[in-house]
């Protein structure tokens, strides 16, 4: 590790040199390509029950795990951090493995009720009318005692007793613990019941999202397959414009209609369906640390900020939000993606649903489990969107900290030129001193340099003219190296907060290079 962190500090150092050149002068617009048909595009998952997956099966290998996050700090790199994938998200028993090592009878789950996790799904326009993306997980979530709850919750949160915190962060873990051991459910049939959606909010409001309640709608629909070994579905589901209409055909509006679907037998099965015409804006979000304060790279915050505390957004980033549900097209859609898995996804939707507008949803399935599957999902999910949705432009925003991130996106702008509109990246590294972390900007060469912003706060965001597509705030230093960057090491890249010159940035991270070296 420590040979790890003497070669980001020497690239950091070596890419200093760029910062002490002349910045490129922007870069002309991409040629105009031809725009595909949209089209169902393949689920995130396969529905084949041959399939089988090396887990680990025992509590205590999911404590050594998590000691591994601690021990692996201290003046090395974690490689947890380098991957963006943080260890506590990784390695989560899956079905007879829960059973199995908290010694539960198979007939004390036959007594607990099947739950549906219904992840907010979007739905396109084809020449099949609309098509529903259904997806998420089915399972048993087990009786477990408080006790018992209370000892598995202390693995996760590492170095702090769950009985030292406040009665409702106590509460907070326990729930979260118990959604995390739970017993998904293969070859389960699935239907679901659509209805209009009443208002959750007019546009601007949390929960809104600009989206409308469609005059009609009512049907049942069959899921046509069974769940995978891990409980997941996933797949696109064509619904009919039911006799006296009441559905917009999506050629014919540009308004976002809502559906309310409910998965049959049981009781927390519900979301919200969002019917996205071919035409508009699609904003896809992160939402740690860029909504939320998260601090994935401070170990011990990051548990406390994803598995006790409340949510709470990041500074008045809600209100950015707000604003461009208000002032931007009817069309405008909200999709948020984060790579945290599934079944611990009910708090981030919640939050969601609570603080910015009313939006789509995906997660990292079940079978993405391991670092190397979940580096991929990510660009899977962006894709498959993408490809859904053709004739769409896309604001893509997320920070830093997250190196796949930092590969993905300016990739996307690369792959599909006249569909990525800008990118808003927030620079953890220069608000935050926690994130000691260096980040690559190396994907970003070759783009136009007004198309993607590195910003500092919330407010950089305003007034930005995001329909034209100039994504830049001038008054925000940006000075991308393209390499490696950070502004602990001396690298003052993208809206960096410090005004020294790039010579002596390279000087400063050269010096400290050297000296991990002797």
């Amino acid at each position: 590790m420590m040979q790890k962190q003497q070669q980001l500090l020497l690239l950091a150092a070596c890419s200093g040199i760029a910062s002490a050149v002349a910045i490129p002068a922007p870069t002309l617009l991409p040629a105009h390509v031809v725009v595909p048909a949209p089209v169902i595009t393949p689920a995130a998952i396969r529905f084949d029950s041959t399939r089988s997956y090396q887990r680990r099966n025992l509590v205590s290998d999911i404590e050594g795990d998590m000691g591994s996050v601690l021990s692996a700090l201290g003046s090395a790199i974690p490689s947890y951090v380098i991957s963006g994938v943080p260890n506590f998200f990784q390695g989560f028993p899956t079905g007879s493995q829960v059973e199995s090592s908290l010694g539960i009878s198979d007939s004390d789950l036959a007594a607990v009720p099947t739950q549906v996790l219904n992840i907010p799904p979007y739905a396109n326009w084809t020449d099949q009318g609309w098509n529903v993306r259904f997806h998420g997980n089915v399972y048993k979530m087990p009786n477990l005692t408080t006790s018992k709850l209370n000892d598995l919750a202390n693995i996760f949160l590492i170095d702090t007793d769950i009985t030292s915190l406040p009665p409702s962060q106590q509460d907070q873990a326990r729930n979260l613990t118990a959604e995390i051991f739970v017993v998904q459910q293969a070859h389960q049939n699935l239907s679901f019941h659509l209805e209009p959606a009443p208002s959750a909010g007019s546009s601007g409001e949390p929960g809104g999202g600009g989206a409308v309640t469609p005059a009609g709608g009512d049907q049942n629909i069959t899921f046509p397959y069974e769940t995978t070994v891990e409980g997941d579905f996933d797949a696109f589901v064509p619904i009919q414009n039911v006799s006296g209409g009441g559905l917009l055909a999506g050629n014919g509006t540009d308004q976002i209609q809502r559906l309310n679907v409910y998965a049959n037998g049981s009781i927390m099965g519900n979301a919200t369906a969002y019917l996205v015409p071919p035409n508009g804006l699609t904003f896809v979000s992160d939402i740690d640390d860029i909504l939320r304060v998260t601090k994935i790279y401070e170990p011990k915050e990051g548990l406390l900020n994803s598995f006790a505390r409340p949510f709470t957004a990041w500074e008045n980033m809600p209100d950015i939000y707000a604003n461009w549900s208000r002032s931007l097209p009817n069309s405008t859609h909200f999709h948020y993606l984060t790579t945290t898995p599934e079944q611990i996804t009910r708090n981030y939707m919640d939050f969601i649903y609570k603080t910015y507008p009313g939006g789509s949803f995906d997660t990292r399935p079940l079978n993405f489990s391991d670092v190397s599957a979940t580096l991929s999902i990510r660009m899977f999910l962006l894709q498959k969107i993408f490809q859904t949705f053709p004739q769409r432009k896309f604001v893509l925003i997320a920070d830093t900290s997250n190196s796949d991130v930092m590969r993905d996106y300016p990739q996307l702008a690369h792959d599909y030129p006249n569909q990525v509109q800008c990118i808003f990246l927030r620079n953890t590294s220069a608000t935050d001193p926690g994130d000691r972390f260096p980040y690559d900007t190396s994907k970003f060469q070759g783009l136009n340099n007004r198309s993607y912003m590195f910003f500092l706060n919330p407010n950089d965001l305003m007034n930005l003219d995001i329909l034209g597509g100039n994504c830049l705030n001038q008054s925000i230093k940006q000075n991308v190296t393209f390499g490696i960057q950070d502004e602990v090491l001396g690298i003052h890249g993208a809206a960096g907060r410090t005004k020294a010159s790039a010579t002596i940035s390279f000087v400063v991270a050269l010096v400290a290079a050297m000296m991990l070296l002797l």
